[in-house]
């Protein structure tokens, strides 16, 4: 392996993981609830609040934390630049690949999504650890970057570029204003929907699809390697999966919005179609 590659590919398999579990720089990060974590989880895994990812401000509740914030709860992870983090929930993974998506945006290197969660790991047979994890703080200053984050300026400004794609991963309900969750239904203006779960193999969980099958899903879409791909949702939770996805296939140019639907629906003076 070369210096400058990461340990584990984007998104591991349960075996994949527990073949590392234990080496020195490898964090795994359990994002359920501190009863459900207390359950079982993960050997060595530490339990991490998803809240302390947010910055909420009503309407919109899926802003991403300060730095100042961030810098603070990935310390008290024990998260270093060196770090491997594998991050995974026990919920369809959206609170893991929201995880994921934040340290990306603040140009964390080493990361990996438990393909399927902890249900995937528990269908393995693997071993399952009771008792808390204690961790050991660090001090790991971010910075938010410009890439992989767009807020509702950068793409107001690209409506009509071509270069760029805007993906809607909520239901089509929600995107066509059947289901309204905000003060307005329907969509960004030239945004694609593709309900987050179309790249999910439901019947095995939350195991995401075949690569080939998830390459014809975007393809059939439109949605080109070339293109600079926005994705968003209601608050970013679902749509940071796709994000991930994305990236796992090797496109470089993407952006979660996580204002989402619930700035863009609430704020009257952006344009809507239906």
């Amino acid at each position: 392996m070369q210096m400058d590659e990461p340990l584990l590919p984007l998104i591991v398999s349960p075996n994949e993981l527990n073949s590392v579990l234990g080496e020195k720089d490898v964090i795994v990060v359990d994002l359920n609830l501190p009863e459900t974590y207390a359950l079982g989880h993960v050997p060595g895994a530490i339990s991490f609040s998803f809240a302390e990812l947010l910055d909420p401000r009503p309407p919109a509740m899926g802003f991403i934390a300060s730095e100042n914030n961030l810098s603070k709860i990935f310390s008290e992870a024990g998260i270093t630049p060196e770090s491997h983090v594998v991050a995974y929930d026990s919920e369809g993974t959206g609170k893991a690949c929201r995880f994921l998506w934040t340290l990306d945006v603040v140009g964390h290197k080493g990361m990996s999504l438990l393909n399927g969660g902890f249900p995937a790991w528990q269908k393995s047979e693997l071993e399952v650890e009771l008792a808390a994890q204690q961790v050991k703080s660090t001090k790991y200053e971010v910075k938010i970057g410009t890439k992989g984050i767009a807020d509702k300026e950068y793409i107001l400004s690209h409506l009509n570029d071509n270069s760029v794609v805007v993906i809607d991963c909520r239901s089509a309900a929600e995107y066509a204003g059947q289901d309204i969750r905000s003060a307005r239904g329907g969509h960004i203006p030239g945004s694609i929907n593709m309900d987050w779960l179309l790249t999910l193999d439901c019947s095995q969980g939350f195991i995401k699809k075949s690569d080939k099958d998830l390459n014809a899903l975007f393809g059939n879409l439109g949605i080109t390697r070339d293109k600079e791909v926005i994705v968003h949702c209601q608050t970013h939770h679902r749509s940071s999966h796709t994000y991930i996805i994305l990236k796992h296939l090797g496109y470089e140019k993407v952006r979660g919005y996580d204002g989402s639907w619930s700035e863009w629906g609430n704020d009257m003076n952006l344009p809507i179609e239906i």
